[in-house]
């Protein structure tokens, strides 16, 4: 195991090397572009025995991953923000298809206006296309995830696309130290990719066909299982991964000081460093905080969130995403967990970095102010740095 300075966007591809797929498909667009060219120079030094694809676009990226998944191979490819939008006819085709290629994103805005920096508009738009979906901390994270993405999605239980979320700018290009593990390690963590999904010259089937009310219904239930399915693998997959690299991760979530926490927060990505400090600062201050980060968005953490929650007086949701007229789309889900659940407390729901914005301290201070106001029961969206009527 060696230590690296490395970016997140570094960090993936290294883990990608590691995984060594047979196909890569690649077009660049900020803030991903850098994984595909490292990943390029590997392939050109000879450190990563893969196929290097340079496609023509986003929608032929994914196209290509497929077709190449669809002989057998295990794939990988990398988008942003309107790159991932073109692909979105190919991701409801690569889950149908049950295809698990690993796709990297780089959170970023979408247009208009045009913006490069991040937000997680892009991704959480496309939450109902069938793929998982996690969202990386830091770039160990990103790593690991790179390495964990295939040994879920490639699992028979589950066969279905992955897509690794890492926050535009925020850490796709800040630099920390990360270990990366020998190649050994991940051959005996990560079984070679073998499914009878594929085509075969010597027992025929048919891919990629039309299906008609009745089938249909019963293949989208199956897509849906393979989801639900993943939450078990996430958990048995970092079982099996922790004694081999020495990092024990947390399922679907994650969760700080929350165990005797009266306000918790609730949230995803890198925002989350941001938000323990605080709370660290509060405890400091007589303050019962703890915050819980979302690290799978599907399979969404629906017990977890119950489990924390259930404790609490009041929770918020800070997203970096709306649902235009009505909500943040992370929030929507956070509720409908707690009513499940049967759990009557105050939940607020904050929106802010859109554009790539900056997120304060002073404005998570304030979060936790508002979750200590008197408001039992009480729903609210609130937009950081926006006039509520501006």
């Amino acid at each position: 195991m060696s230590r690296e300075f490395l970016s997140g966007n570094e960090a993936f591809a290294y883990g990608i090397r590691l995984v060594s797929p047979q196909v890569i498909s690649a077009y660049p667009i900020t803030p991903q572009t850098i994984v595909v060219e490292r990943l390029s120079e590997m392939v050109e030094d000879g450190s990563l025995k893969s196929e290097f694809i340079h496609v023509e676009s986003e929608h032929s990226a994914l196209s290509c991953a497929m077709g190449a998944n669809a002989t057998g191979a295990r794939t990988f490819t990398a988008t942003s923000s309107q790159g991932l939008l073109y692909m979105a006819e190919c991701l409801a085709y690569a889950s149908g298809g049950r295809f698990p290629i690993v796709m990297m994103n780089a959170n970023r805005s979408t247009a208009l206006p045009w913006n490069i920096y991040g937000d997680q508009r892009d991704s959480l738009s496309l939450l109902d296309c069938g793929w998982i979906q996690a969202y990386a901390k830091d770039a160990q994270e990103s790593l690991d995830l790179a390495i964990l993405s295939y040994y879920i999605a490639e699992h028979p239980k589950v066969s279905t696309p992955f897509m690794v979320n890492l926050d535009g700018f925020h850490l796709t290009h800040t630099y920390e130290i990360v270990e990366v593990p020998e190649s050994g390690l991940v051959k005996a963590f990560l079984p070679d990719y073998n499914t009878d999904n594929k085509i075969d010259f010597e027992n025929p089937k048919n891919l990629a066909f039309s299906a008609g009310p009745e089938h249909n219904f019963v293949f989208k239930y199956k897509e849906h299982l393979g989801v639900l399915n993943a939450a078990e693998i996430i958990s048995e997959a970092e079982q099996k991964f922790a004694p081999l690299f020495g990092r024990q991760y947390s399922g679907l979530a994650e969760a700080y000081r929350c165990d005797d926490a009266d306000y918790i927060l609730i949230t995803l990505g890198t925002i989350f460093g941001l938000c323990s400090d605080v709370a660290d600062r509060l405890r400091d201050e007589g303050v019962k905080a703890g915050v819980l980060r979302l690290r799978y968005i599907r399979p969404f953490p629906n017990k977890e969130i119950a489990d924390i929650a259930q404790k609490a007086k009041s929770v918020a949701v800070l997203e970096k995403d709306i649902s235009f007229g009505n909500e943040g789309t992370v929030y929507t889900n956070v509720n409908s967990a707690l009513q499940k659940a049967g759990i009557n407390i105050s939940s607020l729901n904050f929106i802010g970095g859109l554009g790539g914005r900056d997120i304060s301290e002073e404005d998570i201070r304030e979060i936790f102010s508002k979750l200590r106001e008197n408001n039992k029961g009480k729903t609210a969206v609130h937009f950081i740095g926006i006039e509520e009527n501006g």
